[in-house]
């Protein structure tokens, strides 16, 4: 089920945008404030924002700002403003687009609708194994409340071991798959790699294991080592 989060400090608001999208068969969640909406697009992972300009603690242009540092999630801004410069403000932080209240809400669906078929699609690319959560669009790796910081080629690597979950992996396959053809090296970076991603993702990394003489496969949870 696609994920929305509804930010606007008036509840009344909220409450009517968030049954409507019920309705219409989104999941939604709420936040108040900016500073409330970054948090949850930080640890919810919603396939796009709707955030209203105006708040306490921190207004939506700042929140916008701020999610963008580690989100492309698609954020479509409420304001009660009409000028063109606030417009323009509101894109240069990041913005995908702009809805001036008060507004229809058959308005309001269609550009929720256009904005996630802009993203290619209407949930977030979420992969999991036991515990290890990763989104592709968010491009966020998490384990239980924790979150990683891992390398691009690292993020690519867990990546490709998720979409490959339980299969056994040759170190030549993982090679060629994520590094490309054209990478002029020998199967032991794979190694230094598998070994670097299971350091960062703690206890979770006990998911990735050795298949001996052939290379690795990533688990839901223990399991013995073959």
């Amino acid at each position: 089920m696609t994920k929305i989060l509804v930010t606007d400090d008036e509840a009344r608001l909220r409450r009517l945008v968030g049954d409507f999208l019920r309705r219409e068969g989104y999941e939604v969640i709420e936040a108040d404030n900016g500073q409330s909406a970054v948090e949850m697009a930080r640890t919810s992972n919603p396939a796009l924002i709707i955030m209203d300009i105006m708040m306490p603690v921190m207004d939506g242009i700042t929140a916008c700002r701020e999610i963008r540092e580690f989100s492309r999630v698609p954020v479509l801004m409420l304001t009660a403003k009409s000028e063109e410069e606030d417009e323009l403000i509101g894109f240069l932080s990041g913005t995908d687009d702009y809805l001036t209240k008060p507004f229809s809400i058959p308005v309001l669906l269609a550009r929720i609708r256009a904005l996630l078929k802009r993203g290619g699609t209407e949930t977030a690319d979420i992969y999991t194994a036991g515990g290890i959560v990763l989104d592709s669009r968010a491009y966020t790796v998490k384990t239980g409340d924790s979150h990683c910081e891992l390398t691009p080629r690292e993020f690519e690597l867990l990546l490709y071991f998720l979409k490959n979950k339980n299969i056994a992996l040759s170190r030549e396959t993982i090679l060629n798959s994520v590094w490309n053809y054209d990478f002029y090296g020998d199967a032991r970076t794979v190694d230094t790699h598998v070994k670097n991603l299971r350091t960062k993702l703690g206890a979770h990394g006990e998911n990735i294991k050795t298949v001996r003489g052939h290379g690795y496969k990533l688990t839901d949870g223990p399991e013995s080592i073959v």
